[in-house]
């Protein structure tokens, strides 16, 4: 059997109910995840504002991928715990308001970091408690549904945060995760049905199961081997994915000159095609096989890499956008499914809460080791 294949074929009524389910929840992810990328062609405009250099103005999205990092642990063990998926999309929502709150407010740029951190742990908590029910469904096609509309959030940003700027002026590009609040009500009932029955213990598992008990030190799953290789993946996946995110539209505009409208409706539009094109990669995991797969993601990311880091025409560095949105987008919906697959039931939420904390990783460090570097170049 293969990590990635469903026992059976589901019938027409479950395949009807998971694509709507993972359509909602897709829907809450995304405008999380647009605030990720939103303000990516407004940094100019908000460092002349604040009166900083551009290197500064990058923190406004790396502080957001690291309030993600720090908020996923966080809202699933405080509000996960007692409260379930519920829980942690109340308090998710009212993170977003107050960061946003935050930013629109802040004078300056401690503060507006600040509120964008806020804010990141409540677009953090949308997104696991979105994984947290996606992830009832086994087969990895909800999981995946909900990983292309966090990847077409995050791709879509771009252009919505350019023009979100354009229209109202920059700080409306950095709260874009508020959009989130329009599927709070259907995710809330959703996520308030009657939970799932708790599955019989397997040989040899003593995991507690009591509601509100203590587990303990996650050492078993840090010690899992398929959450491990599922997990390193999933994090160098997202690391080249934000480093693109965030160098790539730039290395557009120095070859088209294009403006920031432009550029971010052509980088939204390849990364665009890339998330939506790996629900063909979801569908072909499982002829695949687990090693195949994982082998083609790692390739794709580097492939991608190279090509948007190196090519000297638009075209090209836009491809390599689309394809690493592709591969990040599949195997976030796919590795999800491998990273669980040995441990036993009570553990998988707090295994999927730990994958997404290492892509969440990956949408901090981005940024942060793309400004890095092109200020090294710009130093050489």
């Amino acid at each position: 059997m293969t990590t990635l294949s469903a026992p059976s074929a589901p019938s027409p009524a479950v395949r009807g109910t998971a694509l709507r389910t993972g359509l909602l929840l897709g829907a809450l992810a995304a405008p999380a995840s647009m605030g990720v990328s939103g303000p990516s062609l407004a940094l100019p405009d908000a460092a002349r504002a604040l009166a900083v250099g551009p290197g500064a103005a990058a923190w406004l999205m790396t502080a957001f991928g690291l309030g993600m990092a720090v908020g996923t642990p966080l809202l699933s063990a405080a509000a996960g715990r007692r409260h379930g998926p519920a829980g942690v999309i109340r308090a998710a929502a009212v993170l977003v308001v107050l960061g946003a709150l935050l930013v629109l407010l802040a004078p300056g740029l401690p503060l507006a970091i600040a509120g964008r951190a806020l804010e990141a742990a409540g677009a953090a908590g949308l997104n696991v408690a979105a994984f947290q029910l996606a992830g009832r469904d086994r087969s990895g096609r909800t999981p995946g549904l909900v990983a292309i509309g966090s990847a077409v959030g995050g791709t879509a940003g771009l252009f919505v945060g350019a023009a979100a700027a354009g229209a109202l002026g920059w700080r409306a590009a950095l709260v874009l995760p508020l959009l989130s609040l329009a599927f709070l009500r259907p995710s809330l009932r959703l996520a308030g049905g009657p939970p799932a029955p708790a599955p019989a213990p397997a040989p040899g598992d003593d995991t507690p199961r009591t509601p509100g008990k203590r587990t303990g030190l996650p050492l078993d799953v840090l010690r899992d081997r398929r959450f491990l290789a599922a997990t390193g993946l999933m994090l160098a996946l997202s690391t080249v994915n934000f480093v693109l995110l965030y160098a790539a539209p730039r290395r557009v505009t120095a070859l088209t000159g294009w403006s920031a409208v432009e550029t971010g409706a052509a980088s939204s539009v390849a990364a665009l095609a890339g998330a939506l094109l790996s629900w063909q990669l979801v569908r072909a995991a499982p002829r695949l096989g687990p090693v195949r797969l994982r082998v083609l993601l790692a390739l794709g990311s580097a492939g991608a890499l190279a090509l948007a880091v190196a090519a000297p025409w638009a075209v090209v560095v836009l491809i390599g956008s689309g394809a690493s949105a592709l591969v990040t987008a599949g195997g976030q919906g796919l590795l999800t499914g491998a990273a669980t697959e040995d441990l036993p039931p009570a553990r998988h939420g707090l295994a999927i809460g730990l994958f997404n904390l290492a892509f969440l990783i990956g949408v901090a460090a981005g940024p942060a080791l793309a400004a890095f570097a092109d200020q090294t170049v710009q130093f050489i």
